[in-house]
């Protein structure tokens, strides 16, 4: 049931179930016409689709083949003008080209989760970190305490995105949650950064407090040589340790450190932003295999977990999300208010290793959601609009955001699209897990439902639909401006 006082101001969409009938399941679904009630009040009904009118979905393609509905969709890479969306189960290459009418062009299945993905070239990365019985694509789950289960980075060759074929593997302490990659500056070389933290349970090759990354080298021209580097530890005891995680004031509990849940990189600044559990932290890469955190801060009133990080354009601004709930909970509800499981927007200031972050302001989505739809801050990225700090948000089941932060005191929301709960009985996960900007359109990776690809028509965001870029990864950034091409 809603809580007392959870009301919004929504547009409702209603699409004919005749029409969705009439489309095959390997086919991408375009929005029909609409019919707009502008002011109704009540949260949508399941799976029913609000947006504002500047924000509209265009095609769905839903998961299919080997991965069924209950293959978690995940994290999304791009590259010449295809889209890479990892699933528990392995991953999909769709070719975008036509936004209207995106098409699979091959699906590989290699279970292990979390699968994010990254892309450099003809070489692709696949994070697992969930106990496998080897490190091949066929491998089954084993037990977390299990002293050989395997868990770590998989590289394959997108050469031929028809066919992608798996390269080599490597091993890493913690597996691999997620994976950042900085190119060399010569292009012979790849690091991948490997974040991962230690869970409650002490595993094998995962004990508390953990504290360190993985750092991959893989050469380009031969990846198969791919191996280990280094293992710095980011939070040693000399230097004060971690957050050691504790209660917040509504109960919840603030997460320990015991490393890092996400890291994005700067390259052309040799900088990098971490969200590390309970720090948030910049991070010096001049030299990629000695990274050097410069400042950390930690927000023990409102932030649960430091999840995800994002530059603005100018490198004068992080925008930190917090995962409160672990993605699981609905916390977009009133109870916990404006900012609780949302973003932290801080500013850069000072100069090489006197830069520091601060901060100005909290950024949630203002539409509250029921309890039965899990919601809060996940991944996004930035719309490169000339001189502005637009960012484009996914926050599971409370949908996708665009918002403005360029006043970073007054953070707005200037577009919204979302799906009804998938259930008014109990709360279901789903929703969006990551929401991009990509050569003029947002794509998200639905859990549950699926790609969505989405048309924002605002003259606020106009010069974006200008910047083409043949690679993107959200968590390897660019400075970006029209006629960009990376």
């Amino acid at each position: 049931m809603l809580q007392p006082g959870l009301k919004r101001r929504l547009t409702r969409v209603f699409v004919s179930a005749a029409a969705v009938a009439a489309l095959g399941a390997s086919s991408a679904l375009a929005a029909p016409a609409v019919i707009a009630e502008p002011s109704a009040t009540a949260i949508p009904g399941v799976d029913e689709i609000v947006h504002s009118p500047n924000l509209r979905s265009i095609a769905n393609v839903p998961q299919q083949g080997p991965f069924t509905k209950d293959s978690t969709g995940t994290d999304i890479a791009f590259t010449k003008g295809h889209a890479i969306v990892g699933t528990y189960d392995g991953f999909n290459v769709f070719d975008v080209r036509n936004p209207y009418r995106p098409k699979i062009v091959s699906q590989v299945l290699c279970p292990g989760g979390q699968n994010d993905v990254s892309v450099s070239g003809d070489l692709l990365f696949l994070s697992t970190d969930s106990s496998r019985s080897d490190n091949s694509c066929t491998s089954v789950s084993k037990p977390a305490s299990d002293k050989t289960s395997w868990e770590g980075i998989k590289i394959f060759d997108i050469s031929n995105l028809a066919a992608p074929k798996y390269v080599a593997a490597i091993e890493t302490d913690c597996g691999s949650h997620t994976n950042t990659l900085v190119p060399d500056k010569r292009g012979k070389d790849v690091y991948i950064y490997v974040s991962s933290y230690a869970p409650a349970a002490n595993l094998p090759d995962c004990q508390p407090p953990h504290d360190k990354l993985s750092i991959i080298k893989v050469p380009v021209k031969d990846p198969a040589k791919a191996s280990l580097v280094a293992t710095p530890v980011m939070f040693p005891a000399a230097d004060g340790g971690g957050n050691p995680g504790g209660p917040n004031p509504d109960g919840t509990r603030r997460s320990e450190t015991t490393g890092c849940h996400d890291l994005t990189a700067l390259p052309e600044k040799d900088l990098m932003a971490g969200a590390c559990m309970g720090d948030g932290v910049l991070i010096d890469i001049s030299d990629p295999i000695k990274p050097r955190v410069i400042n950390r801060v930690q927000d023990n009133v409102n932030f649960a977990f430091w999840h995800s990080a994002t530059f603005n354009n100018d490198a004068t601004k992080v925008v930190f999300t917090d995962e409160l709930g672990g993605g699981g909970m609905a916390t977009c509800l009133e109870k916990f208010g404006p900012t609780r499981g949302a973003n932290g927007i801080y500013q850069i200031t000072g100069r090489g290793d006197d830069r520091k972050l601060e901060f100005v302001s909290y950024y949630k989505i203002p539409r509250l959601q029921s309890e039965t739809e899990n919601c809060v801050a996940h991944n996004g990225s930035l719309i490169p609009v000339p001189g502005k700090d637009i960012m484009v948000q996914s926050w599971y089941q409370g949908g996708i955001s665009v918002w403005d932060f360029t006043d970073a005191k007054n953070p707005k929301e200037i577009a919204f699209w979302e799906r009804g709960p998938l259930s008014n009985e109990k709360l279901v996960g789903g929703g969006t897990w990551s929401a991009y900007w990509y050569n003029g359109h947002i794509y998200s990776s639905d859990i549950v439902k699926g790609l969505d690809v989405l048309d924002l028509n605002d003259w606020r965001t106009f010069p974006a639909k200008l910047v083409r870029q043949n690679e993107f990864n959200a968590q390897t950034q660019y400075k970006l401006h029209p006629g960009f091409n990376k």
